[in-house]
């Protein structure tokens, strides 16, 4: 071998043990991090094993979805059970209910977006503004409580409030004269009244990220606004909506992701067959034909279904809070 061939090859050598000296040094820093802060990841070690869980790990039941598997296989059934490809998604899409389910879906997403997505936001600015401590507190408790309470009470008190017979929203309406109105079991209000209780039990949790976003803003704008002679609402226009605005801009993506989530819980306790052509979503559908009729392999492709959905909406709404010049979720 030549000098420059042996030159080469010592460079090439260095270069391989420079690169592994770099990756142990690297081991050792991170190594010495996690002791030095081994409390910190002691912490985050629960919520970390939750994800892996009960996230992660079911991720491999995927297969599922193109398979067709016999309930009573048990576990071993999952790798024994033929590929059928995509048979379910085909079928869920050709189902006679597709459309309705999926307009029914984005309807009732898009008016919870529409208001209740500013609710929370208009409550914080609310609250910001209340200057006697002690009633702030009563405020912001009394909003925050609904968020504790089981859709399963909520539903018991929205049946025993807005019952046409009994319920004493009714007999408000009929004491003025518009007579009783059947909430929850009329197409025509079904939709309003469960956007209605979701704001209700949602809108003082919800304010709660805002108010804190709202304590990061620095005193002193408004000081200097004060002395230019800007009133609340100017204050509030001009400085804490700005002042959060990045705030807002990650929920709204986050709530763009969930379209197709119009709360299965709420609306599975409150429908009723009379309000199935309003009310009926894709996760009820998927419970009914899916889950009761165990077919797992049909709720499976519902629920990938669903998740290429939620991605696609959340890729592509990150996408237009960059354009708009916001950092985004990444």
């Amino acid at each position: 071998m030549d000098d420059v061939g042996l030159l080469s090859a010592a460079r090439a050598e260095r270069r391989t043990i420079s690169a592994a000296h770099v990756q142990r040094s690297r081991a050792r820093e991170l190594w010495t991090a996690i002791v030095k802060h081994k409390f910190y990841y002691l912490m985050v070690l629960p919520g970390l094993l939750y994800f892996i869980i009960f996230h992660y790990l079911p991720m491999f039941g995927i297969i599922i979805a193109f398979k067709d598997i016999d309930p009573f296989a048990g576990f071993a059934g999952i790798f024994s059970a033929p590929w059928v490809g995509l048979k379910h998604f085909e079928r869920f899409v050709d189902s006679v209910y597709f459309w309705n389910i999926l307009r029914n879906t984005v309807l009732i997403r898009a008016y919870k977006l529409l208001f209740g997505f500013p609710a929370p936001i208009i409550l914080a600015l609310l609250i910001n503004e209340i200057r006697m401590l002690r009633f702030k507190r009563v405020v912001q408790t009394i909003s925050y409580l609904p968020h504790f309470i089981s859709w399963v009470v909520v539903a018991g008190l929205a049946y025993a409030m807005l019952s046409p017979e009994v319920g004493l929203v009714n007999h408000a309406l009929e004491a003025i004269g518009l007579g009783p109105i059947p909430f929850l079991r009329d197409e025509r209000y079904f939709r309003s009244t469960i956007v209605g209780l979701n704001i209700w039990k949602a809108i003082g949790w919800g304010s709660i990220i805002y108010l804190a976003a709202i304590t990061g803003i620095d005193p002193t704008l408004y000081e200097a606004a004060v002395m230019d002679g800007a009133n609340r609402f100017q204050q509030a226009r001009y400085i804490t909506l700005p002042g959060i605005s990045l705030v807002i801009v990650i929920q709204l993506i986050f709530a763009i992701g969930e379209m197709l989530n119009a709360g299965f819980e709420q609306i599975l306790l409150l429908y009723s067959p009379v309000v199935y052509n309003v009310a009926d979503i894709i996760d009820t559908y998927v419970y009914r034909t899916g889950l009761l009729s165990l077919q797992y392999s049909f709720a499976a492709a519902v629920g990938l279904f669903k998740s290429i959905v939620a991605l696609a909406l959340l890729l592509m709404a990150n996408k237009v809070a960059h354009r708009l010049g916001y950092p985004g979720i990444w």
